[in-house]
């Protein structure tokens, strides 16, 4: 109760300090950011938020776990004060340590981007136990698993979308994906953790993009780099040295794994765009760079900046005892050549 009234009584002198205006934004849920961050100027001090990410290491997540931790503190939250961040070094036992010991502290609220999706209905039963908000972030539940408790939601991107943009990019190329005119798309695929959603979706519809879009295709390899740059590198190395130029495309979940595909494609002598395509996700900046350079075909914007907004936005919405809709949902943004220059930071 002596939460809930700080809040309101901070949510009331914003209201009369701050003339809310309309927001810009990529999309509807996070065009919200404004109104929130406009009724919370000031935070309580005894609120107290956890934030576990799955790993720190994580190129995409560290952009997204100090955007999180820019829109906390411009509500006037304080690191090791109102909120907590930690790694979950890629472990899922280690996770959900973390998060039991959030509990035990009794956070008001939890933003968690799971190691594994398949332990969400796990945390949501131990924060449905402590009556604990949940915003999961980035890697998405099942509904059934949302559909658990009332004070939890999903914010994150349709990965479906990401692959989908992957693949009509491919379609876009002049030669549609096909250099050595063999009337087939013939392609490696990088993959991060095949557990993960993002990594299945990806790997799918960048495919069915192509064939949706008339192309034959052939797989001629696929293989897991659970996201990392040099898993990327090792994978696109093995797969020039098998197949050299029978390769058209290569297809990367990532960003971090498609720079280290293009670090093994001009090591073997391969140009992108003269004699074989890569694109990834996530628009990381040396990822748009390369784009822009011509050494890479394309990538994907994950766009971190919004979801972590409205991720934030979120969890304030549980401190003030409000809902939340099940799932927020931020677009991607196809990035090519011909507007790469529009995401370099």
């Amino acid at each position: 109760m002596k939460k809930l009234l700080a809040l309101l009584l901070v949510a009331a002198m914003s209201i009369s300090m701050v003339a809310c205006g309309g927001s810009a934004s990529s999309s509807a849920a996070s065009s919200e950011a404004g109104s929130e961050a406009a009724s919370s100027e000031a935070a309580s001090s005894d609120v107290k938020i956890g934030v576990c990410i799955y790993q720190f290491a994580d190129n995409f997540m560290t952009l997204y776990r100090n955007d999180i931790k820019a829109d906390l503190e411009a509500l006037g939250y304080k690191e090791g004060t109102n909120f907590t961040m930690v790694d979950g070094a890629n472990d899922q036992a280690k996770q959900t340590e973390q998060i039991d010991s959030f509990i035990a502290e009794g956070v008001d609220v939890l933003i968690v981007n799971l190691v594994q999706s398949t332990s969400a209905s796990t945390i949501i039963e131990k924060a449905k136990a402590a009556d604990i908000p949940v915003v999961f972030i980035n890697r998405e539940p099942t509904a059934e698993d949302l559909a658990l408790y009332d004070k939890c939601c999903y914010v994150g991107a349709d990965a479906r979308q990401s692959g989908t943009f992957q693949g009509e990019i491919i379609a876009a190329t002049e030669n549609k994906g096909d250099f050595n005119g063999n009337g087939t798309v013939d392609y490696a695929m990088i993959m991060g953790d095949p557990e993960n959603v993002d990594a299945q979706y990806r790997t799918e519809y960048s495919i069915k993009a192509l064939e949706d879009a008339g192309l034959k295709v052939n797989k001629l390899y696929e293989q897991r780099a659970d996201w990392d740059q040099t898993k990327g590198q090792e994978n696109a190395a093995n797969v020039l040295s098998q197949f050299n130029d029978e390769v058209d495309v290569i297809f990367c979940n990532n960003d971090a794994m498609a720079m280290g595909a293009l670090q093994a494609i001009e090591a073997a002598g391969r140009k992108v765009g003269e004699d074989i395509y890569l694109v990834g996700v996530d628009a990381l900046e040396e990822a748009v760079q390369a784009v822009a350079a011509g050494r890479m075909t394309g990538t994907v914007l994950n766009d971190d900046v919004s979801q972590a907004q409205t991720a934030v936005d979120a969890a304030v919405r549980y401190l003030k005892g409000e809902a939340n809709d099940k799932n927020y949902t931020i677009d991607y943004v196809k990035v090519t050549p011909e507007n790469a220059a529009d995401y370099i930071k």
